[in-house]
C-alpha cells in the first residue's frame, strides 16, 4: 500500500533542497572571491613600494691597496635621505655631489690585508651590500743616516715626544663640517722623493714605516693648501718641526712637515691653493724637503690616492 506525502510537505522538502544548492553556489563564490582576493594581495605586496626605487653604488677607484683613499658614489636617490655605511667599523662621511648623488670617502689602513671585502650601505630603510678588492702592494726599504739625538732622544725629549703626540690625537678626533671643496692638489708641482708605506732603516738599527709622502723642493719655495680647511696648528715638532695641520672636515686633515716658517696661524680659514708656508729642514730632516701627510677618520692615508679622486 503506497504512502501519500502531504504536498504541503512535499513543498517544504523541494524549497529546502533548492536553498541548499543556492547556498553551496554561494559559499564556492565566496570561497573564490577570498582566494582572488589572496592572490592579489599576495601580488602587490610583492611589488615594489613606490618609495623603493632603484638607486646605483659604486666604489672608486676599481684598484685599491693598503692605505689608500676611496670612495663610494651613490646616485639615482629621488629622496634626500643621507646614506650611510661602514669599512672595518669607521664610518663614511657622505656629502651631496649633485641631484640625487652622494659620496662618502673612506680609507684602507696601511695594515689591512689584501683581499675581498664587503661594505654596508644604507639608506633610509633600504640596505646594500657593497663589494670591494684590496690588492697587494710592494712598499720599497731605505736607510737614512740622522743625527743620533733625532733617533734616540733623551729624557727630556721623550716627555716632549709624549706630550705633542697626546696634542696630535686630540686633533684628529675633532668632527666638524665639511670645509673641503672638490679635489685634493698635492702641495708642491715637484717630484716625489719617498713614496708613502716606505720602510725606512734610520742609523742602520731603527725601523720607521714612512706614514707621508716627501716632496722635493727648494729652500723657501711656498707651499700651497690641498683644499680649503681651517689651521688648527702652526708650531714647531720634535719630529715634524715646524708644521702646519688643516682641517677639512668629515675628519679628513693634511699636514705639512719641516717648513722654515709659517704663513698661516691656528683658527685662519685658508681656500685651496693658498701659500700656507715655506720649503725647509726643520725637525727629523736630512735636507730641505717637504714631508705631506693626510689622516681620513684618524688613518694615516696616501696622499697620492686622495688627490688622484675626482671628488
Amino acid at each position: 500500500m503506497l504512502l501519500r506525502r502531504n504536498p504541503l510537505n512535499m513543498f517544504g522538502y523541494i524549497m529546502q533542497t533548492i536553498d541548499s544548492h543556492k547556498f553551496a553556489k554561494c559559499f564556492v563564490k565566496v570561497l573564490s572571491c577570498l582566494f582572488l582576493i589572496i592572490l592579489w594581495t599576495v601580488f602587490f605586496l610583492s611589488l615594489p613600494a613606490p618609495h623603493a626605487y632603484a638607486f646605483k653604488a659604486k666604489v672608486l677607484p676599481s684598484k685599491i691597496y693598503p692605505g689608500d683613499a676611496f670612495m663610494v658614489r651613490v646616485s639615482g636617490l629621488k629622496k634626500t635621505a643621507e646614506p650611510s655605511a661602514l669599512f672595518n667599523d669607521r664610518p663614511l662621511h657622505f656629502s651631496s655631489c649633485g641631484k640625487g648623488c652622494f659620496m662618502g670617502l673612506g680609507v684602507t689602513d696601511l695594515s689591512t690585508k689584501p683581499g675581498a671585502y664587503r661594505m654596508r650601505l644604507k639608506v633610509g630603510k633600504r640596505k646594500a651590500t657593497l663589494r670591494m678588492r684590496v690588492l697587494k702592494d710592494e712598499f720599497e726599504t731605505i736607510s737614512l743616516t740622522l743625527p743620533e739625538e733625532k733617533v734616540s732622544p733623551n729624557t727630556e725629549n721623550i716627555a716632549r715626544i709624549k706630550k705633542e703626540a697626546d696634542l696630535l690625537n686630540s686633533i684628529w678626533r675633532i668632527d666638524s663640517e665639511r670645509l673641503w671643496e672638490g679635489s685634493f692638489l698635492l702641495p708642491l708641482e715637484n717630484p716625489l722623493s719617498t713614496p708613502f708605506g716606505t720602510k725606512r732603516i734610520i742609523n742602520i738599527e731603527t725601523v720607521s714605516i714612512h706614514r707621508g709622502l716627501d716632496m722635493k723642493g727648494e729652500e723657501g719655495e711656498g707651499i700651497k693648501a690641498s683644499n680649503t680647511g681651517r689651521v688648527v696648528l702652526a708650531e714647531e715638532l720634535f719630529f715634524g718641526g715646524n708644521t702646519v695641520i688643516l682641517d677639512h672636515g668629515q675628519g679628513i686633515f693634511t699636514i705639512y712637515m719641516h717648513m722654515s716658517g709659517f704663513k698661516v696661524g691656528p683658527g685662519d680659514l685658508v681656500s685651496k691653493n693658498d701659500i700656507i708656508g715655506f720649503v725647509g729642514s726643520t725637525g727629523r730632516s736630512t735636507g730641505p724637503h717637504l714631508h705631506f701627510g693626510v689622516k681620513i677618520t684618524g688613518i694615516n692615508t696616501n696622499p697620492v690616492s686622495l688627490t688622484g679622486l675626482k671628488l
